[in-house]
Parts: C-alpha cells; sequence; structure tokens
C-alpha cells in the first residue's frame, strides 16, 4: 500500500557529495550542513555523522510527535515524555538492511498505557508508514523513571 499525500505542504531538499564515506549533506536553506563519514563498527573513522544517525533522528522527532498527539487525545500531557531509537545497520542478502527501535517514556503513565500510546503513534506517524512492511519496527513503552539507554 502506497501511503501519498493529499497535498504537499513542505518538501525538504538535500545535496549530499560523497556518500557515507566522507561525505557532506547540506540542506537546501543551508541551515544543516552535515560531514558524513562511516561508523568505526562497519570499517569508517566514526568521525561524523552517518545515515542511521540522521534516519534515527528524523524518525524520532516525527514520531515524538505524533507520540504527543495521540497521547493529547488520549487525555495525557506528554510534553515531557522522550523517545529514544537505536536503528541497526547489517548486511542482508546481497546488501544491507535496517532494523528501528523506538522506547517511549511518558511521565504519568504506566508502562501498559505507554505501550498503548506507542502503538497508536506507530499508526499516525509519517516514519512508520513509510517503513511499514519494510523495516521491523519495536516498539516499547516504559515508565518514565526507567534509566535511559541512550544519552
Amino acid at each position: 500500500m502506497t501511503n501519498t499525500p493529499d497535498e504537499i505542504q513542505y518538501t525538504a531538499r538535500v545535496q549530499i557529495v560523497g556518500g557515507r564515506q566522507g561525505g557532506r549533506a547540506v540542506s537546501e536553506d543551508g541551515v544543516m550542513d552535515v560531514q558524513l563519514t562511516a561508523p568505526k563498527e562497519t570499517g569508517g573513522p566514526g568521525t561524523g555523522t552517518n545515515p542511521e544517525q540522521l534516519f534515527a533522528m528524523g524518525y524520532g522527532a516525527c514520531f515524538q510527535s505524533a507520540l504527543t498527539a495521540v497521547a493529547k487525545k488520549a487525555g495525557v500531557d506528554a510534553s515531557e515524555s522522550t523517545v529514544e531509537v537505536a536503528v541497526g545497520f547489517g548486511p542482508h542478502d546481497k546488501s544491507f538492511a535496517l532494523t528501528v527501535e523506538l522506547t517511549g517514556r511518558i511521565p504519568g503513565v504506566d508502562a501498559e498505557q505507554a505501550q498503548e500510546l506507542m502503538e497508536a503513534a506507530h499508526e499516525i506517524c509519517p516514519y512508520s508508514k513509510a517503513t511499514r512492511g519494510n523495516v521491523p519496527v519495536t516498539l516499547r513503552g516504559v515508565v518514565a523513571t526507567e534509566a535511559s539507554e541512550t544519552p
């Protein structure tokens, strides 16, 4: 199933030169200007940003907005919630593939309600729609006081 917007409200434009091996990504408006390098784990120097980090940032920001929206609809204030994203990268067949883990912490709710809100957000988040059926996405709603696994 293809999810096509009824109307395009915004188009992000970025130019990439050099790819993940010492490249550079620059947004059309110049606000984003990122040096790209592969992570040490894949044989790169790990001295710059890699595409998986950029994907995790984009997905996380989008998912956070979706989570806040579904929480508000459920009468929950998720303005202080956090979403942690882990994007896995590895070989698959003759190329590579990704995995995604999303962990949400919403103050004031238990793990069961956090999980329900994560699942509801996953239904409306555009990144979730884009990955559905192609990238395995694991959702974890946890109690907000549980220790964070990422910075």
